[in-house]
């Protein structure tokens, strides 16, 4: 750990004095980019000052545990006796802080949620679901704006995109992709029948254009009538945006914006997110079958957690975990989840 500690310090360092270039700021990207790096060190820091100065206390205790002076000599005892748990606490805290990070986990996330099977119960899933992770998100100090949301009915929504912006969203929502399902009477059900019904998540890394180069030529860009919600300009202009990226043929439709230009930005974000997010689950793809199997790596196709109403029971299926307290989880209180599948990728990354 102790090679670790000093490159980690020395680049701590390093990226320090290049943020203190006055001409960064001519450069956006490269700002941005070693911001989120500063602040992925500053816990490194603090926890390594914190270990030097009790290692100093430790030393100056034990000397201090030979004086002539009693009362010196029982203030070093009880630091003698203190300070190795704390000690021992800070090498723990350092090594899981020195643990490879992935680089993407310091980024903004696009979250797409669409309902599945289960028609109009999917649909109220699903908008249970966006108010999860807006709660939760609002309590880790995210900010999340919306960017596409198609209502259905009853109150659910067949489709949302929001991006959820702050250090460390990526790497807090990162495994929330793929199936949820629910289990519960529907309020439609008049004999109390228990109906399972799923919502699909897929949670992107925020691409930027320095990650994702896209050619204009690789582009088709087609403009329709908005439909819905949206004001005056609904269904008299075309200012609805197709974006078709045609080496991997995806599609990317936004409607939400008031004007054509808008709307093809915003289109124009969700793509790169959802080109990065392939160029990352290609790369996992490469990795080892037991993180696969213990984490998942966003593959929609999965099955990853069930929320029994009748139960009160959440359980994630890929690390075996169950909580009763249904309530909380839906109000956004899915740190056991977050923690849990965070410290299965660890060991999984302690282990190759």
């Amino acid at each position: 750990m102790d090679a670790r500690l000093r490159q980690a310090l020395a680049r701590a360092e390093e990226v320090a004095h290049q943020l203190a270039d006055p001409g960064l700021s001519k450069d956006p990207a490269r700002l941005k980019s070693l911001g989120r790096e500063h602040a992925r060190f500053i816990p490194i820091v603090r926890a390594a000052e914190r270990l030097s100065k009790a290692e100093r206390e430790f030393a100056e205790a034990r000397e201090a545990a030979n004086a002539d002076d009693p009362e010196l000599v029982s203030m070093a005892k009880e630091d003698l006796a203190r300070l190795p748990d704390e000690i021992t606490a800070l090498h723990a805290e350092l090594r899981s802080l020195l643990l490879p990070r992935d680089p993407h986990d310091d980024r903004d996330v696009i979250v797409e949620l669409r309902a599945g099977t289960g028609g109009d119960e999917a649909g109220l899933f699903a908008a249970e679901l966006l108010r999860l992770y807006t709660r939760f998100a609002e309590r880790h100090g995210l900010s999340v704006e919306p960017i596409a949301i198609h209502e259905g009915t009853l109150g659910g929504i067949k489709e949302a995109v929001v991006a959820i912006r702050g250090t460390g969203a990526y790497g807090l929502l990162r495994h929330e992709s793929g199936v949820h399902r629910v289990q519960r009477v529907p309020a439609t059900e008049t004999q109390g029948r228990i109906h399972t019904s799923a919502a699909t998540v897929a949670i992107l890394p925020e691409a930027e254009e320095v990650d994702v180069k896209i050619d204009a030529a690789d582009l088709r860009i087609d403009v329709f009538r908005s439909s819905g919600p949206g004001g005056q300009s609904v269904n008299t202009t075309d200012s609805a945006v197709r974006i078709t990226h045609l080496p991997t043929g995806i599609v990317v439709s936004q409607q939400d914006q008031k004007s054509q230009l808008q709307n093809k930005l915003k289109g124009m974000e969700v793509l790169r997110a959802r080109i990065l997010d392939r160029m990352i689950s290609e790369q996992e793809a490469a990795r080892s079958a037991t993180r696969r199997a213990m984490v998942g790596t966003g593959d929609r196709s999965g099955k990853i957690r069930t929320y029994n109403f009748p139960q009160s029971r959440v359980t994630d299926h890929r690390v075996n975990l169950s909580v009763h307290n249904l309530a909380d989880v839906m109000d956004g209180k899915i740190e056991q989840f977050v923690a849990a599948l965070r410290a299965a990728a660890q060991q999984d990354d302690e282990s190759n």
